[in-house]
């Protein structure tokens, strides 16, 4: 095809593909680039010797290029000055950091290597090393795991799984003082437990729980500080999106990470229920017990019936894990037990530990109370096989975290299918958000990186790792300063352009100092405190997401300024977790 006539067609397709977004007509602007695209590139493809004489042009720009300032070999000390000024300064006047990152980027080049490295070297030389970290990065078989987990996330959130959760653990807590809070700080857990994302589980609690303890005369400030500190617990609970993408910035295990960050965000998830039940132990006025009915349990008939609920669970679990053993013995690569020393062994073991349960359940309690028990607990089996499937399989060496996180969605996916809920828009608007999530978090990778990389390239990291030992700071002051810094970004920044920024830079200098660690240890301990601090991040002011997902679903009468003040408690909590990992790095290797 002629190419004027070609340039025309691609211009008027452009045209036509902005048209329709504008109108937000998004499916018909994807099939239209698609159709275009294909048409215009491999039907039609254009004719370039047709085309005009371009070397006037070239020629006027290369004219202009001469004329440019020839600026090169900056020191490293005002380029760091530079590249802290400027993404402070471009963030407050709301440039995106993929772009303010970006552009940062080429600056630090600019100034470092000339213009030269911009346009005659371009793709050589520094440019070369950048688009190989970049493409290492985004090439990464782990990275396909975070549209999976944003995805299953979504599912969650739009699907009734969610609400059913929260029935049955209503059920077993309402006559608890501070019940409805525990059941949203457990319902937090396990949903962290599934997905590792934050951003929906403090929607979804603000939307199920918020109106809920607003009606039974909750404490404002107690009913916003648990659903957003406990819905940002994602963070730290694996498999935590962060601990994913940390994992890929400094080579570190991801497993060994999930592995390592269990106890701390189990200690902190126990730090917040331990604080509900305390405060409204000693101050019964923040929250008021519901009103009582004629069919409520009393005494010892809730927990009795809940004993026999975990048995059935014990029962199942038990006679699902030995099928599995013994599928991956026969089947697969398997020669050592999960508990004992050879898999048949554990077989046996397992079919043992459900034989039992199911005979206690039924001679201690009867079928009747049985199936009773089964009616009021049923709404949290999904979400347990879901995290069965997704934890096990990663714990139990059945999978990787990618494989475990498509089986997790997998199974997402069945339970929607079997209630009858899978619908065109459910699955629609799950994908749509998965893509816009996945697009900005690679939005901010592919400009952070580039700027981690230049400052790299220009001698960052070694400027930064001189300056801070030449001070003869001990070890853990130079800790103590990395972790107020976290503090500080995370309060102006994401965190993937924290852990993409920052970790390059400090990870070389805590590895140099002497803590008494390995270096192993030391990434999957760093990494540990990195998470703990970017959950600390999620409610500081003033730019605490966490405070916004939950505005966003809030009474118009709450205010930001007084989500904010329901958060400090629980921002004391969280300071707490972190210096207990800062002190004793003990707690992130117990298991690993």
């Amino acid at each position: 095809m002629p190419f004027i006539p070609w340039l025309i067609a691609l211009l008027v397709a452009l045209a036509a593909f902005i048209v329709l977004s504008v109108r937000r007509q998004d499916v018909a602007a994807a099939i239209l680039l698609a159709v275009a695209a294909t048409v215009l590139i491999f039907v039609l493809p254009p004719e370039v010797a047709s085309g005009p004489n371009t070397q006037p042009l070239r020629d006027a720009f290369w004219a202009a290029y001469a004329g440019l300032p020839k600026v090169s070999g900056v020191a490293i000390a005002p380029l760091s000055v530079l590249v802290l000024v400027g993404i402070i300064v471009l963030l407050a006047i709301g440039m995106p950091l993929g772009f303010a990152s970006g552009f940062l980027a080429v600056a630090v080049l600019y100034l470092k290597f000339g213009p030269d490295v911009l346009f005659r070297e371009f793709g050589t030389g520094p440019f070369s090393i950048l688009s190989q970290r970049i493409y290492g990065l985004m090439t990464d078989y782990v990275i396909i795991s975070v549209p999976l987990f944003i995805f299953m996330a979504s599912l969650l959130e739009r699907s009734g799984l969610a609400r059913d959760m929260y029935t049955s653990l209503n059920v077993w807590l309402s006559r608890t003082r501070g019940g409805i809070a525990l059941v949203t700080s457990i319902m937090a857990i396990i949903m962290a437990a599934m997905s590792g994302i934050i951003g929906g589980e403090v929607v979804l609690l603000g939307l199920i729980a918020l109106p809920q303890m607003l009606r039974l005369g909750y404490n404002q400030n107690l009913a916003i500080g648990t659903i957003c500190a406990s819905g940002s617990l994602g963070t730290m609970i694996p498999p935590s999106i962060v601990l994913i993408i940390y994992g890929l910035v400094t080579e570190t295990s991801i497993q060994a990470l999930f592995t390592a960050a269990f106890l701390p965000g189990f200690i902190l998830a126990a730090c917040y229920l331990i604080y509900i039940v305390v405060r409204t132990q000693l101050n019964p006025s923040l929250a008021p017990l519901p009103d009582t009915h004629d069919d409520d349990l009393v005494g010892w008939s809730k927990p009795v019936r809940f004993l026999a609920f975990v048995l059935t669970l014990v029962s199942f679990a038990s006679l699902v894990a030995a099928a599995l053993v013994y599928a991956q013995s026969t089947f697969g690569a398997r020669t050592t037990g999960l508990f004992l020393a050879a898999p048949l062994d554990d077989v046996t073991f397992l079919l043992a530990v459900s034989v039992a349960a199911a005979l206690v359940l039924f001679a201690g309690f009867g079928a009747g109370r049985a199936v009773e028990s089964w009616n009021m607990g049923k709404g949290l089996v999904a979400p347990l096989v879901v995290v069965f499937v997704v934890l096990g399989s990663i714990y139990g060496g059945v999978t990787g975290i990618t494989e475990a996180a498509g089986m997790g969605t997998v199974a997402v996916l069945i339970f929607i299918v079997l209630r009858g809920e899978m619908t065109w828009p459910l699955f629609y608007q799950s994908l749509q958000r998965t893509f816009k999530s996945t697009g900005t978090i690679l939005m901010v990778t592919f400009g952070a990186t580039a700027l981690a990389g230049a400052y790299s390239i220009a001698g960052g990291p070694a400027y930064v790792a001189n300056l801070i030992t030449g001070a003869e700071l001990a070890p853990m002051t130079v800790i103590l300063i990395m972790m107020a810094i976290f503090l500080f970004l995370g309060a102006l920044m994401d965190w993937v352009g924290i852990v993409l920024l920052v970790m390059p830079v400090f990870l070389p200098i805590v590895l140099q100092l002497d803590l008494g660690l390995s270096p192993t240890e030391v990434r999957i301990w760093f990494g540990i405190l990195f998470c703990v601090n970017m959950q600390v991040s999620f409610l500081s002011p003033p730019f605490g997401p966490a405070a916004f997902y939950l505005k966003s679903v809030a009474p118009p009468h709450i205010t930001l300024p007084q989500i904010f003040q329901g958060f400090l408690p629980f921002i004391v909590l969280q300071l707490f977790v972190l210096m207990l990992v800062v002190l004793f790095p003990a707690l992130t290797l117990v298991f690993v």
